[in-house]
């Protein structure tokens, strides 16, 4: 796995030079500091007028190694409350251990990190972390907690109409092999009753191994697969090799991590759907 450019003992040095935290912006509103896409939408989501939400990931950069800056580093040890999942971006990890926050939400309670990331692939938990974050602004701001449950409702409500969709249009495809380039889908996978094979494992910078790629080709042929999945930011090489050998197509998947301008967690969730329902052998 591919780490921030900028390395722990980097940020710690930036940090030393860094003021007190902020308590609110200028405006009156809280400043809430999120590490990806993803939870940027549920802090936005939860948060609504009552906050300035930032995303320290640029867009089109990828969340593993996000070179980030020395003010983003300022900010982020200076919001009032900080949205992150720990152990996926060491220097931010650095950062927010040489100075905790006091309010910090570490969405790694819902994350297997040794074995996918990438838990808001399942809408449910995406819901449970907008009641986490609710709870932290209410601390922060106790005079906002209406609004912050009734934002992490709304939330709830957006998130379960999609597990709702997701669910209805994959139940025939329910035991269905998913046959993808690395495994980033294990939360789609398992909520949905899906078995996913990764071509490689977690880690998209290691090539799989002669014999994986054998097996690979071994299970889709006996699971009759029709398409080979990769990653919308992958290369793919292996994927499409696969597919030939296979006489079979590719198709793209989005884990949500890379997002470019103009995309959103919701639009790009849909996308995925499409792709399922296109691509599985169901």
């Amino acid at each position: 796995m591919r780490y921030p450019l900028l390395g722990a003992g980097a940020a710690l040095a930036l940090l030393a030079g860094c003021g007190s935290p902020a308590a609110g912006e200028p405006d009156g509103r809280l400043s809430v500091v999120t590490t990806s896409h993803p939870l940027e939408h549920v802090a936005a989501a939860v948060a609504g007028e009552r906050a300035d939400v930032s995303n320290l990931v640029a867009p089109g950069a990828d969340s593993h190694d996000a070179d980030i800056s020395t003010r983003q580093l300022a900010d982020l040890v200076d919001a009032d409350v900080v949205v992150h999942l720990s152990s996926m971006q060491p220097a931010v990890d650095a950062a927010l251990s040489s100075r905790p926050p006091e309010h910090l939400v570490d969405a790694a309670t819902y994350a297997d990190l040794d074995r996918d990331p990438h838990f808001w692939l399942d809408p449910t938990l995406m819901a449970e972390l907008g009641d986490d974050v609710a709870d932290e602004l209410t601390e922060v701001d106790p005079s906002g907690e209406e609004a912050y449950r009734a934002g992490a409702a709304a939330l709830r409500r957006e998130m379960t109409d999609l597990d709702a969709d997701y669910a209805a249009a994959l139940a025939p495809c329910r035991g269905a092999a998913l046959v993808t380039s690395h495994e980033a889908f294990g939360y789609l996978a398992d909520r949905y009753g899906l078995r996913q094979i990764g071509i490689a494992g977690i880690d998209p910078s290691v090539e799989p191994s002669p014999a994986r790629v054998r097996d690979v080709l071994a299970v889709a042929r006996d699971n009759s697969v029709r398409t080979i999945f990769f990653e919308s930011s992958a290369n793919p090489a292996v994927a499409e090799k696969l597919a030939t050998e296979l006489g079979v197509r590719t198709s793209v998947l989005h884990p949500v991590e890379r997002v470019d301008e103009g995309e959103d967690y919701l639009g790009l969730m849909r996308q995925n759907l499409t792709a399922l329902q296109d691509g599985l052998a169901c």
